[in-house]
């Protein structure tokens, strides 16, 4: 029976990071970013606190760098548009990384609501 939770638990990891590989890979193709979205919401209320913490980070992840890119993209005309996707660029990528970080480590996201680099 442990080795069926332990497998468990290892699926959903995997789902985790898979969901943070799309999120990297949506800077070049738009569209996994929302495969990664609905993945996370279709996953987040099945699991342990740890896997849920990331699910949770990435939702806010999504949400918060399409308000940024919403952002940017208005303002692209006067210089500071690109100044915010360059900033959004970098910052789903830091989240990205320091979210598979915690992951591989086996911590849940230490504040999965951060607004910042998490």
């Amino acid at each position: 029976m442990t080795d069926i939770t332990t497998t468990h638990s290892s699926n959903d990891t995997g789902n985790a990071k898979l969901i943070y590989i799309l999120y990297l890979a949506s800077l070049i193709v738009g569209i996994t970013g929302i495969i990664g979205l609905v993945m996370a919401y279709i996953n987040k209320s099945d699991n342990d606190s740890l896997v849920n913490s990331h699910y949770r980070f990435q939702i806010r992840t999504f949400w918060i760098g399409l308000l940024l890119a919403i952002i940017g993209m208005l303002t692209l005309m006067i210089v500071i548009g690109w100044f915010i996707l360059l900033f959004l660029t970098i910052w789903m990528i830091i989240r990205c990384v320091k979210g598979l970080k915690y992951l591989s480590e086996g911590k849940a996201h230490p504040d999965p609501t951060s607004w910042m680099f998490g």
